[in-house]
């Protein structure tokens, strides 16, 4: 049994790794030689990842990289773990938790990979056939560094059997097969959710800077990213389009602008008014979850109303990025993507129910 602060220190050591591989760096201050090796394993996997899943370009992967480095520095890992003393360090029998990992953005699954070790049980994750390469050689990284976690973790495209308790994410659709298929075990299922903006007309140019990479990292593919923003009634969405319009560089991905160019056809052989970016565009619509490419906007009158609103839209909703103040979930601008390690997935403590499996 790996004790809780050994736990901690061998996941902020594969942080400042994985923080290193975010930055570019093509060598790490390690002295022991498998370490070495096994970064630089990975780093080679992160730039050629692309091959195998034309979204994981190199750029946004060393994005993830570190992002995830950033989450697991020491303090915020045990400040995290704090919250759940006594239960967190008492001994108990490890459950098998299988995990039925998306693959939408890079590693998407970390998070819940983290937790059931972190928590001292045994991992079975079902890897997405999207990505199916990035968490295993993480994983190879963080087993070179502590081997004891070698026998609590094991990866499967397969069919899962023989677990204590689930952990899947998945669309709208396949959630309804996942709450059948796992009803009877102790379980989280996660449905489709996405990030929100409210624009209030106080914002910097920097604020909408980073709201466009909010709304343009990973593509817009994440469940954090914002597909639909609320702004002022007659505010000048210019603004916001001159801040879209610097990320040039999600068009020189080839999968993106074919979205991008069909999502265009189809608005102007319907007629449908929008603005266009030339990587972006944008159109007023009610619903919170738009294609790849297509920004939402919807006008508001009364902060208050719209509240009121977003409360009864909150099971579509992941994140709402605003500087407006008595906002649930409220995130900064820019934040969207980096959340900390208590910022839950669906609002759902996975801690807890870990640590609370009989």
């Amino acid at each position: 049994m790996i004790s809780v602060e050994k736990r901690i220190l061998t996941f902020a050591k594969l942080g400042m790794l994985l923080h290193d591989l975010g930055k570019g760096k093509k060598s790490c201050n390690q002295e022991d030689k498998d370490v070495i090796k096994s970064f630089l394993q990975l780093d080679d996997l992160v730039s050629n990842l692309a091959r195998s899943n034309g979204w994981f370009d190199e750029t946004n992967v060393r994005r993830m990289m570190f992002s995830l480095g950033e989450s697991l520095k020491e303090d915020k890992l045990a400040k995290w773990v704090e919250m759940y003393n006594p239960l967190i360090s008492e001994e108990r029998e490890p459950k098998k938790v299988a995990v039925v990992m998306a693959g939408n953005i890079p590693a998407v699954g970390f998070h819940d990979f983290l937790t059931v070790l972190l928590t001292g049980n045994k991992l079975l994750a079902k890897l997405s056939s999207g990505d199916d390469k990035l968490m295993p050689a993480i994983s190879e990284l963080l087993v070179t560094i502590e081997p004891g976690f070698q026998d609590l973790i094991h990866f499967t495209t397969g069919q899962l059997s023989s677990f204590d308790a689930v952990i899947a994410t998945g669309s709208n659709n396949t959630s309804r097969y996942f709450e059948y298929y796992f009803s009877k075990y102790p379980h989280i299922i996660r449905k489709n959710r996405n990030g929100i903006a409210i624009i209030n007309g106080d914002e910097s140019e920097t604020d909408l800077d980073f709201l466009a990479s909010d709304i343009l990292d990973y593509y817009g593919l994440g469940c954090r990213n914002v597909s639909k923003i609320f702004v002022p009634e007659k505010y000048d969405l210019m603004k916001l389009l001159d801040a879209a319009a610097k990320r040039s560089d999600v068009a020189e991905n080839h999968k993106y602008f074919n979205n991008y160019e069909y999502n265009k056809a189809i608005f102007l052989v319907n007629g449908k008014e929008h603005k266009d970016t030339g990587n972006l565009l944008l159109t007023e619509d009610t619903a919170v979850a738009s294609p790849i490419s297509v920004l939402y906007f919807e006008y508001y009158s009364n902060i208050d109303d719209l509240k009121k609103m977003i409360e009864s839209e909150s099971e579509k909703i992941q994140c709402v990025v605003t500087n407006t103040s008595g906002i649930k979930n409220r995130v900064a601008f820019g934040k969207s993507q980096q959340p900390e390690l208590w910022d839950y997935a669906d609002g759902v403590d996975t801690m807890d129910f870990l640590l609370n499996l009989h």
